[in-house]
């Protein structure tokens, strides 16, 4: 009786040295699991060593086979796939401006329905044009959508300039976010011209607001966006200032010369049109062909 105690005891300390041997191997190794399996082991003698034991060498020997990655590409680059156009339906699109001229009222309804379908806010010009057709209901539904993209910017400007009164890192991506928005409505010229000019002076506070608090999250784009809806109202002393401010911020790049192009262009401005030209000469900046035409025509 002795005996069997005697073996058992023994067996307890070896398999406890055996799982402490465990427990300090894989903790130098920063295992996760090896408290738990320390603590299966521990409370289960004998068994507990042999099924870990017995699952690390059937691990071994059958799935321990490294992976062929030989037809694995890991890379950050980005990868163009090239689709085949889809000729029969290409050939069968025209603008919606011509197809408003041309097109039956059952064809002309079905056109409309798939133009709003897409992003309306980005075929307002389009949907305008749409009020002027013949067909009563083509004009009614153009008219319907017109009135709910303009009545959903109008909304949105008002919550972009609540997000304006609170904190100045919200205050600065209100901004941010307001400017992108609102030139890509106004620059479709949707608007009666004096709320287009009312709100081409909001954004123009608003970049207002960026240029003084927060100059360096002022963008190119935003600049010459301004400049362009500024011009576009014929307010050529603040066209002028903001065109100034894109030469101060970003010299040396295309807008910062086709937007004073254009408004001494449509100011009729000589001495400065040609000033600009004569900076551009003197630049390292390629010239579009729209600049090219400008001044064509200028000169």
């Amino acid at each position: 009786m002795k005996s069997h105690l005697t073996i058992l005891l023994i067996v307890f300390i070896i398999n406890f040295i055996i799982s402490v041997i465990y427990l300090l191997t894989g903790l130098s190794r920063k295992h996760k699991s090896v408290v738990l399996k320390f603590t299966v082991m521990a409370l289960c003698p004998v068994l507990g060593p042999m099924f870990f034991g017995l699952s690390f060498l059937f691990y071994k020997f059958f799935f321990s086979e490294p992976v062929d990655l030989e037809d694995v590409i890991f890379s950050k680059d980005k990868v163009k796939s090239t689709f085949r156009a889809e000729e029969d339906r290409e050939r069968n699109l025209v603008s919606i401006e011509e197809a408003i001229a041309v097109t039956n009222e059952t064809d002309l309804r079905t056109l409309m329905m798939n133009v709003v379908r897409g992003d309306v806010r980005k075929t307002l010009t389009s949907i305008s044009l749409a009020l002027e057709s013949d067909d009563s209901e083509t004009a009614h539904y153009a008219a319907s959508v017109l009135q709910d993209a303009l009545g959903e910017f109008r909304a949105n400007v008002e919550k972009y300039r609540k997000m304006m009164g609170e904190d100045k890192e919200t205050r600065i991506y209100a901004t941010e976010a307001a400017v992108t928005y609102m030139d890509g409505v106004l620059k479709q010229n949707v608007f009666t011209p004096i709320e287009q000019k009312a709100y081409v002076k909001i954004m123009e506070n608003i970049c207002g607001i960026i240029y003084e608090e927060s100059p360096e999250s002022m963008e190119l784009s935003y600049l010459e966006a301004i400049c362009m809806r500024l011009l576009e109202i014929e307010d050529y002393g603040a066209c002028e200032k903001w065109c100034d401010r894109l030469v101060e911020m970003f010299p040396d790049t295309l807008p910062s010369f086709t937007c004073r192009l254009k408004l001494y262009f449509n100011s009729h401005d000589r001495e400065k049109f040609f000033n600009v030209i004569n900076e551009l000469k003197a630049s390292s900046v390629v010239v579009d062909r729209e600049t090219l035409e400008l001044i064509r025509v200028f000169m």
